[in-house]
């Protein structure tokens, strides 16, 4: 018996790196996958995982999750597939990293969308049917980024999105109280995805300035993160808010308003655009 039997969980970006690792291990724990990303072939390999280890996925891609329309038409596709929606785990983001005051406004304006509207537009079209369930929970990967400054890779609008994710997911959580719906917001440091170590490459120095401010020295893996976010048991009336310091695990507890309802956990994120080449799109702080 999984905590998650006959659970409906929808995780975006689960065409590789984490996403693909959440999928399984929430599987794993006896949730109905829906997954959800802009690659259809890598989508496609991650059921055929989830399948392979005993699981149960549908895919559905490819879908830009940063047009609205798209994403409310997914959001009801994922409903039908299993007859309902327990768990959002919000995981895809799209990522431009670069220096003040060369940042261009379009690189801005991608970040914003790729890391702050997705988890918004997917919230927003999921709420309905989380409330017809008599609750469920929104999980939100952000970043430490939205608590902490970084210099390497300079990421001015990388800080700003997460930090609005991190604000998002309270004020989730409040609304969603009278309604069981729990919001939960997840901030790692650095994880060594698929899409990162092929960014990073062999620059030896970019991947020290990375890990430099980790406890730890190293790079996240993707498991890790995942684990933290497996739909924990948490006491109404606290909000849980998260940080991975790379292996080891921060836990601050905030006092919410009486009714307002706690949050749980997910996974990384995977770049949906390739970019200009002054650009890093891919997320190198979780």
């Amino acid at each position: 018996m999984g905590i998650l039997d006959e659970k409906v969980v929808l995780i975006t970006g689960t065409g590789g790196g984490m996403g693909r690792v959440a999928a399984l291990i929430f599987a794993r724990e006896g949730a109905k996958v829906v997954g959800v990303d802009i690659q259809v072939d890598g989508n496609a390999e991650t059921a055929d995982l989830v399948r392979r280890a005993g699981g149960e996925m549908t895919s559905i891609a490819p879908v830009d999750l940063t047009d609205p329309d798209q994403v409310h038409h997914m959001v009801e596709d994922a409903a039908k597939a299993y007859g309902g929606l327990d768990v959002v785990y919000n995981n895809a983001a799209m990522v431009r990293f670069g220096p003040m005051p060369d940042f261009s406004i379009e690189d801005w304006r991608v970040t914003v969308a790729g890391e702050l509207d997705i988890p918004f537009f997917v919230s927003k079209y999921a709420w309905p049917h989380l409330v017809r369930r008599g609750g469920g929970a929104i999980i939100n990967v952000a970043s430490e980024a939205g608590l902490i400054a970084g210099s390497t890779p300079p990421m001015v609008a990388h800080t700003a999105a997460n930090a609005g994710v991190i604000g998002m997911t309270r004020q989730l959580a409040l609304e969603g109280a009278p309604h069981k719906i729990r919001a939960v917001a997840i901030s790692p440091g650095p994880v060594l995805t698929p899409a990162s170590d092929r960014d990073l490459g062999d620059n030896q120095a970019m991947r020290e300035a990375v890990t430099s401010k980790i406890l730890l020295k190293r790079f996240a893996q993707p498991e890790e993160i995942v684990r933290t976010g497996r739909v924990p048991r948490l006491r109404p009336g606290i909000l849980h808010h998260r940080r991975q310091l790379s292996g080891r695990r921060r836990s601050k507890r905030l006092v919410t308003p009486p009714d307002a309802t706690p949050r749980r956990s997910p996974p990384g994120l995977e770049s949906e655009d390739d970019g200009p080449a002054d650009s890093t799109p891919t997320r190198l702080e979780g």
